[in-house]
């Protein structure tokens, strides 16, 4: 029996709640996994888990258990890429998930830029408007809009996700221009189904807060087509500045109610307090964060154009 894989095996288990789900983390049989908890429960000489068609729990062994494996797990691995440092080379796969929005016109210059300073560590990127658990999934990171859901896990901002109202003039030419926040329930919306704000609507103007509920004729998980609809002209949307920022500059776009502040979001880099990436997530968290040091570029452009007020961006960490 090789104790480290075993363990390893049971810590993944324990986390992803599944041993199929632990397998396909690491990338082994389903039989594999089971072979090796197997073995460290045959040599501990107990149960680890509890095991039904239906569940799978922790045993008060396991329980008991898990912290110190945890530990010897994460220890194993902070060896490993502290001798590849020694080398002068870290290497190895990171799995990271990543909202659409960002994704899609922004995320693939950082991936090459990375990459060509660190040719030796892969990347498996997911992509979806999903909230993970970075435990539960296996995932090294993520970045999205939501807090940390529990203390096991770190968020740190990478930069501020602004949101604008925002139609073709061709529409607007037609249905007219909203003059205040009410004057949107007039109007066909199409509205964004993951804020965190859910369906609680702030707009702002000078120390003036108006709070309403909007009902939009289209509501989607995808705000690229939100763009794309109101690029049809099909109505007012609301969506982030990192995707309407192109459509915005070249007027395809034009903003609504430019004077009325809606709330912005951070997107942050989430991980497990106990995160296994090591070196690699270290080298990958660094370079966002060293990318995104000032306001966004496509703010900028934004507030250039004064297509966009300007607004204190800086990060707290």
């Amino acid at each position: 029996m090789d104790r480290l894989l075993s363990i390893e095996a049971f810590v993944t288990v324990a986390n992803a709640k599944s041993f199929a789900g632990a397998a396909r983390q690491m990338r082994v049989s389903n039989s594999v996994v089971s072979t090796r908890v197997r073995q460290l429960e045959e040599y501990v000489g107990g149960a680890l888990f509890h095991r039904n068609t239906r569940s799978l729990q922790l045993s008060e062994l396991g329980a008991a258990f898990l912290s110190e494996c945890s530990d010897i797990a994460l220890r194993a691995d902070r060896l490993v890429d502290q001798m590849r440092d020694v080398r002068g080379s870290v290497s190895g796969r990171l799995k990271v998930h990543a909202l659409p929005g960002f994704v899609f016109g922004h995320l693939a210059e950082h991936l090459r830029d990375f990459q060509d300073r660190h040719p030796s560590i892969g990347l498996d990127l997911i992509v979806s408007d999903d909230v993970i658990d970075p435990v539960r999934d296996g995932i090294d990171c993520a970045l999205q809009i939501f807090n940390p859901a529990s203390d096991e896990l770190i968020g740190r901002k990478v930069f501020q996700v602004r949101r604008v109202l925002c139609a073709s003039p061709r529409y607007l030419e037609k249905h007219g221009q909203p003059q205040i926040p009410a004057a949107l329930r007039a109007h066909r919306l199409g509205l964004y189904s993951g804020y965190p704000t859910r369906d609680r609507w702030v707009f702002a103007r000078d120390g003036q807060e108006i709070r309403m509920d909007l009902e939009p004729v289209l509501r989607t998980n995808s705000v690229h087509l939100l763009k794309e609809y109101a690029i049809e002209h099909a109505g007012i949307v609301c969506v982030p500045t990192v995707v309407a920022a192109d459509a915005l500059l070249s007027g395809e776009l034009v903003p609504v109610l430019v004077e009325w502040s809606l709330s912005s979001f951070w997107l942050s880099v989430v991980y497990a307090r106990s995160h296994r990436g090591g070196a690699k997530l270290r080298l990958f968290i660094d370079s966002l964060l060293a990318r995104y040091t000032d306001e966004p570029p496509w703010d900028a452009q934004l507030v250039a154009r004064g297509i966009l007020g300007a607004v204190d961006g800086q990060r707290v960490e």
